[in-house]
């Protein structure tokens, strides 16, 4: 079973940057698309970022132009660079495996961002 561990969270200042990352356990890391997702306090998880195996990427409409996601197969980790942070960009992040539209291993305890000044 893979493990996934996020990590690179914080406090941080509306217009500052955080730089994510996902380190996964498992040989098979390179074959799945890999997905960042976040959850505001008292709303639902959702999906922000996503990269195919092949380096694909496609981003929901309120972080595109200010995150990237990016991967390194070889250290079987994702990362999710955040640009031009807001306070609604405040959440707990988790990245996953998916398919199609589903996440598909068991979520890691993901990491805080907090944006405010």
């Amino acid at each position: 079973q893979v493990q996934l561990v996020e990590s690179g969270g914080g406090l941080v200042q509306p217009g500052g940057s955080l730089r994510l990352s996902c380190a996964a356990s498992g040989s098979i890391f390179s074959i799945y698309t890999m997905a960042w997702y976040r959850q505001a306090p008292g709303k639902q998880r959702v999906l922000v970022a996503r990269i195919t195996s092949g380096g694909s990427t496609n981003y929901a409409d309120s972080v595109n132009g200010r995150f990237t996601i990016s991967r390194d197969n070889a250290k079987n980790t994702v990362y999710l660079q955040m640009n031009s942070l807001k306070p609604e960009d405040t959440a707990v992040y988790y990245c996953n495996a998916v398919r199609g539209p589903l996440a598909i291993l068991s979520w890691g305890q993901g990491t805080q961002v907090t944006v405010s000044s």
